[in-house]
């Protein structure tokens, strides 16, 4: 059978064809102006999509960052045999963080893999010295301080009557009862709120830990306290600001009109201002995050009770290791056989 001739189908724009590059190992290359270039196409940008938004800019940011180490001392980025990847961790020795550290070595070992390139996670090189720099210039990891429902109100009280105000009350609100992630926040549109007597349903369509897209609903109940019932708080924002249909929560302008979208690092800044307002400081062993809100949920629900399969449904987390990690940090003192001694 004679095989078609390629140049009956033009080349993928470049574009397209750059796309194809950076999500597909080379093999691929060889039929991007044949009969399956198209399909290779969309391979390419399914592949692409693998990766959260958030992941793939940190990891472009770290693979940016170690291909100008590189550069600067004459070395190829892409191979990189094991002890220049060793060499480069322990560069940053005193410079990252554990988390940093691993998530620099990720980025590495992604743009590998997705080059073709054959790389060995546990490489002996790289992982004794992680382990070394660990080992000597490590510290205690700072996990976000849990921000009940206490903290919670005096953000509140922090928050005016403005445009401002209306929304970031009903930001921090929802964010704290729905145990929501600030790209779970800011995804939000007005067609995912369902209202009822008993309170409003919120749907997410993706997040961190759904990928694939699966979306998840959750409830969220009229609260006793009508200046803090995020119910309330979220229809007093849309009545305000009379959205019907797009993004829920966005941007200000200095003048209070509704711009675009807010970003994952706006509720990092609301929450920071309002912090500030509120003179709300946590301790020097953790650090003031939007993920608090998620935290501090998942803490004051196992004080008053919930159930492992209670919190896990809510805050859609599917490993119950994560969820009893949380119900350890909250029961830590309560919890502890130390209570059992006769002091």
């Amino acid at each position: 059978m004679t095989p078609p001739d390629s140049s009956e189908h033009p080349p993928l724009p470049p574009a397209l064809q750059r796309l194809v590059q950076d999500v597909l190992p080379p093999e691929a290359l060889a039929v991007l102006s044949g009969p399956v270039g198209e399909a290779v196409a969309q391979a390419a940008g399914y592949a692409g999509r693998a990766l959260s938004d958030n992941t793939r800019r940190a990891y472009a940011s770290d693979w940016r960052a170690f291909s100008t180490w590189c550069a600067a001392g004459g070395i190829a980025p892409l191979p990189a045999a094991p002890v220049v990847v060793a060499g480069h961790l322990a560069s940053l020795a005193t410079t990252l963080g554990r988390a940093g550290l691993r998530r620099r070595l990720a980025a590495i070992a992604h743009q590998h893999r997705q080059a073709g390139h054959p790389w060995e996670t546990r490489h002996p090189a790289i992982a004794a010295t992680l382990r070394g720099i660990l080992a000597s210039h490590g510290k205690p990891a700072r996990p976000a301080a849990a921000l009940t429902s206490v903290e919670v109100k005096r953000l509140l009280a922090a928050c005016d009557s403005d445009v401002a105000g209306h929304r970031d009350r009903a930001l921090l609100l929802l964010g704290f009862a729905g145990a929501l992630r600030r790209s779970e926040l800011v995804a939000i549109d007005r067609e995912h709120l369902r209202f009822t007597a008993e309170g409003m349903t919120v749907f997410i369509p993706r997040s961190k830990r759904d990928q694939e897209a699966e979306g998840a609903t959750v409830g969220i109940p009229r609260g006793l306290n009508p200046l803090s019932c995020p119910v309330r708080a979220m229809e007093a924002w849309l009545k305000r600001t009379r959205i019907e249909w797009g993004p829920v929560f966005r941007r200000l302008s200095p003048g209070g009109a509704l711009e675009d979208r807010l970003s994952p690092q706006g509720v990092w800044k609301i929450l920071r201002r309002r912090a500030e307002l509120a003179r709300l400081t946590v301790d020097e062993t953790e650090r003031l995050s939007p993920h608090g809100l998620r935290a501090g949920f998942i803490t004051e629900a196992y004080l008053k009770g919930a159930l492992d399969e209670q919190v896990m449904h809510h805050a859609r987390q599917k490993s119950l290791a994560t969820t009893q990690g949380y119900r350890r940090r909250a029961r830590i003192t309560r919890d502890s056989p130390a209570r059992l001694l006769d002091l």
